[in-house]
């Protein structure tokens, strides 16, 4: 791994540099609070979303949700933490 924050190591995709803007994308039943749900598993590793980064849509026949937040992902290891609660959350179908 380079030292140079500006470098991407062995393990950065192709065209990814960090920190990055990225967004962030769950799916799950279009419960009452679904979208509370992802932003605070979210929050938890980026305590500072702006207003607007969230960004909610319904499915077309209204069973499930999609959440997106838009982050600074700070490394590969950042999202990788993100992506793994997100996983291991039982209400969360699907993570983009």
């Amino acid at each position: 791994m380079s030292d140079d924050p500006q470098t991407p190591d062995d393990n950065t995709p192709e065209g990814m540099t960090y920190p990055c803007r990225f967004r962030v994308r769950a799916m799950g039943l279009d419960e009452d609070d679904f979208d509370a749900l992802v932003v605070n598993i979210i929050r938890r590793h980026c305590p500072d979303i702006h207003e607007g980064a969230v960004h909610i849509r319904p499915s077309k026949n209204g069973k499930y949700v999609s959440v997106s937040v838009d982050i600074e992902a700070r490394s590969r290891e950042h999202l990788d933490a993100i992506y793994d609660e997100l996983t291991a959350h039982d209400r969360v179908l699907m993570r983009l």
